[in-house]
């Protein structure tokens, strides 16, 4: 893969790629995760992190798999890329499990929420992070995070 451009790996040799059920110009596809003009070019041996990260994401969301677990997506990505991947998991037709803080992503993106609430309550809500959060407020009253205390081993 090292030896192939960034349009090589992403189209496969073709001027077509399958994505969501959907064949989308290769180009074009290519140029979403901001690699345009002469990056598409670009050997991916020699990629910056960065530039690896979309290469993947793009390889990713095109692997037509029906489960995909992003763990902090948002994390050192550019608004392009951004804007990108919540294109992709709009249009994605699996699973997605986002570990994020990126409030503003998450409600963008989430339909369900699997919240860890603390003292070992885990709660599960159908909607967005916003709608959660209201949610939340209803249920627990307006409470400020706070610092849990644990059990020492042994008493």
């Amino acid at each position: 893969m090292n030896d192939k451009t960034v349009y090589q790996v992403l189209s496969g040799g073709t001027d077509e790629v399958m994505v969501g059920g959907r064949m989308l110009n290769a180009r074009a596809y290519v140029s979403r995760f901001n690699f345009s003009g002469a990056d598409q070019e670009k050997k991916c041996g020699v990629l910056s992190g960065g530039e690896r990260n979309r290469l993947h994401l793009a390889l990713t969301l095109k692997s037509e798999a029906n489960v995909l677990l992003l763990d902090e997506p948002t994390n050192d990505i550019d608004v392009n890329t951004l804007r990108a991947l919540e294109e992709g998991l709009d249009s994605f037709a699996g699973c997605a499990v986002v570990v994020s803080h990126d409030r503003w992503f998450l409600d963008r993106v989430a339909t369900h929420i699997l919240a860890f609430e603390g003292n070992s309550q885990v709660y599960f809500f159908e909607g967005s992070y916003s709608e959660y959060e209201e949610n939340k407020k209803k249920r627990l009253g307006d409470s400020t995070p706070h610092r849990i205390r644990y059990k020492k081993i042994g008493d």
